[in-house]
């Protein structure tokens, strides 16, 4: 997503990245980076399009040298401890040492990528395809004989797998068999055409942002979509003889809130794309004072705000508390059907919409990616606030939703962030916040953000800046105006637990600039995702900010007009914590944020041979908070004195 928009359910953004890319590897270097912002910016011109780089070997060899050099003068020059960054630039090596024949360095590299994949699965399944395909092109020759060369890919490629713990690797081996299923010659093409082009219409050039995204399309169409069928067999038959699933760890932590444990209402602030308030009947918060009828009966700034308040694009107020279908009101349905076909498709699930969806990739022509692609962008933002919310409120009858939505561009390319936009975007945050300290509200959920990468990425798009350093200048000057808004909304708001996603990109939030998972706030609580067993997902971000982590891993909830759908990402971690917040706040009202947060994190239980690595665990937190209620109860019971009642 070009603005990171929602941190929603993993959508086809997601996959087209792990498709492309490669895992980080290590490099010696002099220069340290801080951040991502300190790495040196190329350009390289491009006549024409991306598309007739990636079709032609003499075009793409001579883009491809340039870019070797670059990235490997970038390597020697500078000392890079962020692994996702690292992941960038040996992405591209990597691919370009296989794709040129340099078969043992690309082998090497996947040895160093695995010595520093800290996620299991993604350890055990790091260089697969490489040593796979290797092996298989010292068999026979793609070129003289690719039936051949492709049972002998299938062959090694089966014996890899088969050899590894089903139990840990088979979330991952279901992705890639979806994305195996998705990514074809066309879909390639057209991904080049509406989602690599138009940045190169407008700037006549490939910026080193995009640079892995052209060496991995290149390297989809040559060397892995010709692979794709023996991937989805190899891959499938391993899936359908493994048919028992993880265990799942959440079922035993669950904990439902009684209607006579609670002591008042809590006001749950649902901070997001939009939310359908007609799915939650006697669940939402009412103000008093407004009255539907076009105006702004109560003089607070905003229309008809009977249970919440929202802001469109722009940063301008809006009346309208679910996401506004525009464009596409003739085809939601269509676009929520082949969300749910992708998402099913993605986690090997046999359902009639990943069927249907199958077939629609199958006939798709390039100019029809970007339609599609637009589709389940338009979904992500239409259904994502009310699957939120779902979340957030179940199973407590305490719960009360305010909607505050705000919105995100689903168009290729989005409208770019303008400095009046982001000066309203600001104001709208600001104002968000200031509504929800009026009101009342105790918590609140924020399953989206910003990062620097993709403003300037939206800008780049759209040809704004004439050189990358102008474009950079101007980014750094955006982001800021946002970032300071919102960190000091919330810093303001002392009495306000804020529970933010940390994100779907496998990065780490500091070293990337993303907000507001980035703050360092004690009312902020950072969360990332791992699976029904308790293991990281592949997608989820990290830091030193993220200090706990839920379940976002085919999580099901509701979307708009009441139907239920499993969604994954750590949008879905994020709720299931305010959750616990809400249910915690409406036993013992009169908690700070920080008790809050203490509560929750101390009531986590460790994952094993990780100490540090906290899962949620809202019946151990509830158990712990009724065992404090009862110690001070018996306490004040056993001290009558009211000076040390004060104390105390």
């Amino acid at each position: 997503m070009q603005s990171r928009r929602v941190e929603s359910v993993v959508g086809v953004f997601f996959l087209i990245a792990v498709f492309l890319a490669a895992p980080p590897s290590v490099v010696d270097a002099k220069t340290r980076i801080e951040n991502l912002d300190d790495l040196p910016r190329f350009s390289y011109p491009v006549e024409g399009s991306v598309v007739a780089v990636i079709t032609s070997d003499e075009a793409f060899k001579e883009f491809a040298t340039k870019v070797r050099a670059d990235i490997e003068g970038v390597l020697a020059e500078y000392e890079i401890d962020d692994a996702a960054t690292l992941q960038g630039y040996y992405s591209v090596l990597a691919r370009l040492d296989l794709m040129e024949g340099n078969y043992q360095q690309a082998l090497t590299r996947s040895d160093q990528i695995r010595d520093l994949e800290s996620k299991e699965a993604g350890k055990l399944m790091t260089g697969l395809f490489a040593k796979a395909w290797v092996a298989a092109r010292g068999e026979a020759d793609p070129q003289a004989d690719f039936e051949a060369f492709a049972a002998a890919f299938a062959s090694h490629l089966d014996a890899l797998v088969s050899a590894l713990p089903y139990d840990v690797i088979q979330d991952n081996l279901k992705e890639a068999k979806g994305r195996a299923e998705i990514f074809s010659e066309n879909f390639v093409l057209g991904v080049a055409k509406s989602q690599v082009d138009p940045a190169v219409a407008a700037s006549g050039e490939v910026s080193s942002d995009l640079v892995s995204t052209v060496v991995g399309l290149r390297y989809a169409l040559t060397t892995a979509v010709p692979l794709n069928r023996e991937v989805i067999d190899v891959y499938g038959r391993l899936i359908d003889a493994n048919k028992v699933a993880k265990a799942n760890i959440w079922l035993t932590r669950e904990y439902i809130l009684g209607r006579d444990e609670g002591e008042r209402p809590v006001t749950i602030g649902i901070w997001d794309s939009g939310t359908d308030v007609s799915v939650f009947p006697g669940r939402l918060w009412v103000n008093p004072s407004e009255t539907v009828n076009g105006e702004d009966s109560d003089s607070n700034g905003f229309v008809d705000d009977i249970n919440g308040i929202a802001h469109d694009k722009d940063g301008n107020p809006s009346p309208f508390l679910l996401h506004p279908k525009g464009d596409m009101a003739e085809r939601v349905d269509e676009a929520l059907k082949y969300t749910k076909g992708f998402m099913d498709l993605t986690s090997s699930i046999d359902s009639d919409e990943a069927t249907e969806l199958k077939k629609h990739l199958g006939a798709i022509e390039p100019d029809q990616v970007n339609d599609f692609i637009e589709e389940l962008s338009f979904a992500a933002l239409y259904m994502h606030g009310t699957h939120v919310a779902g979340i957030a409120v179940e199973d407590n009858p305490f719960a009360r939703i305010m909607v505050a939505r705000l919105s995100f561009d689903y168009h290729n390319p989005p409208a770019p962030l303008t400095l009046e936009t982001a000066k309203r975007t600001a104001t709208s945050f600001n104002r968000t916040v200031r509504y929800f300290r009026k009101y009342g509200v105790r918590v609140v959920n924020m399953s989206w953000g910003w990062s620097l990468k993709e403003i300037e990425s939206m800008l780049e798009a759209n040809g704004v800046g004439e050189t990358p350093e102008e474009r950079a200048k101007l980014t750094r000057e955006l982001f800021d105006i946002l970032s300071d808004a919102l960190l000091d909304a919330m810093r303001d708001a002392k009495n306000i637990l804020f529970v933010t996603a940390a994100g779907n990109s496998d990065n780490d939030v500091e070293f990337d600039q993303m907000i507001p998972s980035s703050f360092d706030l004690p009312n902020l609580l950072t969360v990332g995702a791992v699976d029904q067993a308790g293991d990281p997902t592949g997608f989820t971000s990290q830091g030193k900010n993220v200090r706990l982590y839920a379940n976002g891993f085919e999580v099901e909830s509701y979307v708009p007009g009441g139907g239920r759908m499993a969604a994954s990402g750590t949008s879905m971690s994020s709720p299931a914590v305010v959750n616990l917040a809400a249910k915690i706040l409406a036993v013992e009202p009169y908690m700070t944020p920080q008790a809050v947060i203490e509560l929750i994190t101390e009531g986590a239980t460790p994952r094993e041979g990780d100490k540090d690595f906290l899962l949620l665990d809202p019946k151990n937190t509830m158990t712990l908070l009724e065992t404090r209620r009862a110690e001070k109860k018996l306490k004040r019971e056993l001290t009558p004195d009211p000076a040390r009642l004060e104390v105390e």
